[in-house]
């Protein structure tokens, strides 16, 4: 259903870091760098889309959304608890349950949430295949 998803941080080197931890343990590969004028970004690809952090072109601060989740597909619960633990030890806090099992509308999932270092809300989440 989408393209891309783009963020906007206020430390794009902090960011960077955070991201290319969280997504690498996603098996995802650093950020590239892209620059237009004074505008710089990172984006990060996979076969089911592109992910990029950007300071804002208007050159306001980022700020992040209240009530907005990214989520991020992983293979397997330990796969989420190694973003969430990259996310932890690259500048993000955790939010919401500890990680692990929830029971809901859509079934049994495993979720790890945590916030990245400009406060953008993340999902690592593992649909077990259906028995």
């Amino acid at each position: 259903m989408f393209s891309h998803v783009i963020l906007g941080v206020n430390d794009l080197e902090a960011s960077k870091k955070f991201y290319d931890a969280v997504l690498g343990a996603l098996g995802i590969k650093p950020g590239v760098h892209n620059q237009s004028g004074t505008l710089e970004r990172y984006f990060y690809r996979s076969a089911s889309g592109s992910f990029g952090i950007t300071t804002p072109l208007n050159g306001a601060p980022a700020t992040h959304g209240n009530g907005s989740t990214i989520g991020f597909n992983t293979d397997s619960p330990e796969q989420a608890d190694a973003f969430h633990a990259a996310g932890l030890a690259h500048g993000g806090s955790t939010c919401e349950d500890p990680p692990g099992w929830r029971d809901g509308a859509v079934g049994k999932l495993y979720l790890a949430y945590l916030r990245d270092p400009a406060g953008n809300k993340l999902c690592a989440l593992y649909r077990p295949p259906k028995a």
